[in-house]
C-alpha cells in the first residue's frame, strides 16, 4: 500500500511543473517579484511593472500553458510580433498629449535631439561586443526611451532580440525615477536646479490643429519607415485638438490605451522565460540599455546648461533630461527633482517641450536606421 501511494504521488508530481523547475526559472521568478515590488510598493510606473512582473513569473512556472502556441500570453505576443500594439499605443498617447509646450518654445526641440546621445553610445558599444550593425541599431534605440519605437525598430531589424530589448526599454522607462535623478544632480548645482522659468506663450487652437497635419505629411515624405507610428500619434492628437470627436479622443486616450497597455505588458513579461532570456547577450543588452539612459540623461542636461548660459539664466537645466522620449515619465522626473529644491517651481509644462521633441528624435533616429538598413 505504501509503495502504491509513493508511486501515485510520484506520478502526480511528474504531471506538475515541480519536477521541471530549474535554477534559471527560480532566478527569473525572483526577478519578476522584484518588478512587482518596485511597481506596487515603490510605485515606479505600476502601469508597466505590474503586468510585466506577473507575466514574467508565470512564464517561468514549468507546465504553464499560457506561453505555448494558442495560449493567452502567446496570443498577446502576436500583437507585438505583428506590430499591431505599438501604433495603437501611439494613437492613445497622441490623444492624451498637449503639444502646446513644444509649439510654444520650439528652441527646446534641441534638447530632444541632445538627449539621444545614448542611442549612439549604446550602438557603438554593441558593435564592440560583436553584434551585427542591425542588432546594434536595435540595441541602441533603447536609449530613446520609447517602448513602441524600440519594439517597432527591433521587429524590423533584429526580431530575435525583441524579448531582451523590449524588457530593457520598458523596465528602464519605469525605473527613470531611480536612474535619472543622480545623473541630473551630479551635473547641476543647487542654484541651477532652483531656476524658475517664465510661463510659455499661449498656443492657439489653429496652431494645435495644423501641427499634427503638417507633421504627418513631413514624416510620410521623409521618414516612411516610421510613418505608421507617427501617423497614429498625430491622428490621436488631431482627434484631441479638433474638439469635434470627443468620444473618439476619450476612448483612445483612456479605455483603448489602458487595454493595449495591459496586453503589451503581459506580452513583454511573457518573453522573459529563463531558457531564452538568461544569456550573456541579455546581460550585455541590459547593461548597454542602462548606459544609454545615463548618457542620454547626461547629454540632455549638459545641452540645457549651455542653453541656460546663452539665454542669460532663463532655462532650468533639469528639463534637459526630459529630452529622453518617455512621455510623460521623463518630464515628471524633471519636475519632481526641481520641486525638491524649490517647492514653488513647476517645471512640468516646460519639461514637456523637450519630452515631446524626444519622441520625434527617437523616430528620426529609428527612421534613419531603418532606411539605411532596409528595415
Amino acid at each position: 500500500m505504501d509503495n502504491l501511494f509513493v508511486t501515485l504521488l510520484g506520478q502526480l508530481l511528474d504531471q506538475t511543473g515541480l519536477m521541471s523547475i530549474t535554477l534559471g526559472n527560480i532566478i527569473m521568478i525572483v526577478a519578476g517579484a522584484v518588478l512587482l515590488y518596485l511597481g506596487i510598493v515603490k510605485k515606479y510606473e505600476p502601469f508597466l511593472l505590474v503586468g510585466i512582473g506577473l507575466s514574467c513569473i508565470v512564464a517561468n512556472v514549468p507546465g504553464s500553458e499560457l506561453t505555448k502556441e494558442g495560449g493567452l500570453f502567446y496570443i498577446a505576443y502576436q500583437g507585438v510580433e505583428n506590430l499591431i500594439l505599438p501604433p495603437l499605443i501611439f494613437l492613445g498617447v497622441g490623444a492624451m498629449t498637449d503639444f502646446g509646450p513644444m509649439i510654444a518654445n520650439p528652441s527646446l526641440v534641441i534638447l530632444g535631439a541632445a538627449a539621444h546621445l545614448g542611442i549612439f553610445v549604446a550602438l557603438i558599444g554593441a558593435k564592440v561586443f560583436g553584434f551585427t550593425l542591425a542588432e546594434a541599431c536595435s540595441i541602441g534605440i533603447i536609449g530613446g526611451a520609447d517602448g513602441p519605437m524600440a519594439i517597432y525598430t527591433t521587429m524590423k531589424l533584429a526580431p530575435h532580440l525583441l524579448p531582451q530589448i523590449s524588457v530593457a526599454a520598458y523596465s528602464y522607462m519605469a525605473l527613470m525615477p531611480l536612474i535619472q535623478p543622480p545623473v541630473m544632480k551630479l551635473l547641476t548645482n543647487k542654484k541651477e536646479r532652483q531656476i524658475m522659468m517664465k510661463q510659455p506663450r499661449y498656443v492657439s487652437r489653429l496652431e494645435k490643429i495644423v501641427f499634427p497635419v503638417v507633421i504627418a505629411i513631413i514624416v510620410n515624405l521623409f521618414l516612411p519607415p516610421v510613418a505608421p507610428l507617427i501617423t497614429m500619434l498625430m491622428l490621436g492628437n488631431l482627434m484631441r485638438e479638433c474638439l469635434c470627436v470627443d468620444r473618439l479622443a476619450e476612448t483612445a486616450s483612456n479605455a483603448l490605451l489602458n487595454v493595449v497597455t495591459m496586453v503589451l505588458t503581459v506580452a513583454i513579461g511573457s518573453t522573459m522565460a529563463a531558457d531564452t532570456f538568461l544569456t550573456a547577450d541579455t546581460l550585455i543588452i541590459i547593461g548597454l540599455g542602462l548606459v544609454a539612459f545615463v548618457f542620454g540623461t547626461g547629454s540632455g542636461v549638459v545641452c540645457a546648461k549651455i542653453m541656460n548660459k546663452i539665454s542669460g539664466g532663463k532655462i532650468n537645466p533639469l528639463i534637459g533630461s526630459a529630452g529622453i522620449a518617455s512621455v510623460p515619465i521623463a518630464a515628471r522626473v524633471s519636475h519632481l527633482v526641481g520641486q525638491q529644491e524649490n517647492k514653488n517651481n513647476f517645471l512640468i509644462m516646460h519639461a514637456m517641450g523637450p519630452n515631446l521633441a524626444g519622441v520625434f528624435g527617437t523616430a528620426i533616429s529609428g527612421g534613419i536606421m531603418l532606411a539605411l538598413l532596409g528595415g
